[in-house]
């Protein structure tokens, strides 16, 4: 485990070196790998992803889509437990999210000249969930919600299959419960470009959501950079969390917190900003006994070397690193955790007080688990219903609100040089002043 850092002791290059994030594995042979698989996905169609199924999955299938009865089955067979602890994670999450519609705009911005803004659902949305080492029908209702309550009228969901050819029960029915029918099983960069440019079996969708691994990252990056392809919600890299505590945090709570953060992977990264020394090396000692115990704790241990605990000489230095590291999730265990939010400048989602695990916010409080990490947080925003719709305007000019502006757009059209834009108004009000309208 890394030893405690002293702020106040580091040059300005050492502390932006203490708040490094991993190494993103950004390589070229990365890339090219990945621009092959997109490649062979938009020339051979279905027929590369069931070859890329058998080579990374060990799943030999004849059919992509996942079909009706087996997904019955899989609820059918799914514990009155877990569907109830869906069911009322799903609850949460749609009311937090409805809350959230937009309402269209009305303005006469002069007599005659109405503008307006108004809402629509994107049409078509690619919704990636990753299989890997766990199952992860949160996701599914972090995304599937948002799709819904936008009422996106065709969410296409893909997640790698298990050998067995399927997927964990507790992902088909979380999809089940969010309105989607259209689950393929498919997984990885095959995934993405299969989403972003559709094959004979899958969709081609506007914007493709979902966390992955580097693979994935990499291809949601290059197809939104292809023509034709499709947009994405945000950049992505390792999950992560920063924990800001003082003499009143329980340690164990502490602990618990970046433990909870760092048995997601490897490259995750846990970070703990105090102004307490003896709060440090307790929580220190907690994640040492904690980790002990945690089924993943390979990984978590893996992770851990990333993390960093920091010691600082007054909660104002904490809140400065907390504000300079800009966490995708943020934990404060202060004695005064609600003062100090209104300071706290750049979070993904932030926790406050002792009673507030990073866990409720990935399952079931209501608010939206995919964030920006890797620093993101300063300009991108938590993943929200907005994502899933977009924006246009609407302007409608009468006669008397032509005149009234016109002049003005002739005078900016002139002085920027285009002698077409000034012709159109020109036209129209000189047909006013003739009568000819």
């Amino acid at each position: 485990m890394p030893s405690s850092i002293t702020w106040s002791t580091l040059s300005e290059e050492a502390k932006e070196q203490a708040l490094a994030r991993p190494a993103l594995s950004d390589s070229v042979q990365l890339q090219n790998t990945v621009r092959g698989i997109i490649t062979e996905v938009r020339e051979q169609g279905d027929r590369a992803l069931f070859s890329f199924n058998e080579k990374f999955d060990k799943a030999k299938l004849n059919k992509l889509k996942l079909a009706e009865e087996a997904i019955q089955a899989a609820i059918a067979n799914l514990s009155d437990d877990v569907k109830n602890a869906i069911d009322l994670a799903y609850d949460n999450i749609k009311q937090f999210h409805q809350a959230q519609y937009p309402q269209d705009i009305t303005i006469e911005t002069k007599p005659g000249v109405v503008c307006e803004q108004k809402h629509a659902p994107i049409a078509r949305v690619g919704l990636y969930i990753p299989g890997g080492t766990a199952p992860l029908p949160s996701t599914v209702l972090m995304l599937g919600v948002c799709a819904q309550v936008a009422a996106c009228p065709l969410p296409v969901l893909c997640s790698p299959p298990n050998e067995l050819g399927s997927l964990s029960p507790e992902i088909i029915y979380a999809a089940s419960k969010c309105g989607i029918s259209q689950i393929f099983l498919c997984g990885g960069a095959q995934a993405i470009a299969a989403m972003a440019f559709g094959t004979e079996s899958i969709p081609k969708v506007d914007k493709i959501f979902g966390p992955g691994n580097s693979f994935v990252t990499e291809a949601k990056q290059q197809v939104s950079q292809s023509a034709g392809g499709a947009a994405i919600d945000m950049p992505a890299g390792p999950s992560e969390v920063l924990v800001l505590a003082d003499k009143t945090a329980n340690p164990e709570f502490v602990a618990a917190d970046l433990l909870s953060q760092a048995e997601h992977g490897v490259d995750s990264q846990a970070v703990l900003a105090s102004d307490d020394e003896v709060l440090i090396n307790k929580v220190m000692a907690a994640v040492e006994q904690q980790l002990t115990q945690l089924e993943r704790k390979e990984i978590a241990a893996q992770s851990i070397e990333n993390s960093r605990f920091i010691l600082c000489d007054s909660m104002d230095t904490c809140v400065q690193v907390v504000n300079t590291y800009a966490a995708e999730h943020l934990i404060v265990q202060t004695a005064d955790a609600e003062d100090l939010v209104s300071q706290l400048q750049n979070a993904g989602s932030i926790f406050v007080g002792a009673w507030s695990p990073e866990s409720a916010g990935d399952y079931a409080s209501g608010t939206n688990h995919v964030l920006p990490t890797y620093g993101y947080s300063r300009n991108y925003s938590s993943l929200g219903l907005l994502d899933f719709m977009r924006r246009y305007t609407v302007q409608t000019l009468t006669k008397e609100g032509i005149k009234n502006i016109g002049p003005a757009i002739m005078t900016l059209a002139d002085a920027e040089g285009l002698g077409a834009h000034k012709q159109a108004v020109a036209l129209r009000l000189s047909a006013l002043e003739k009568g000819n309208e």
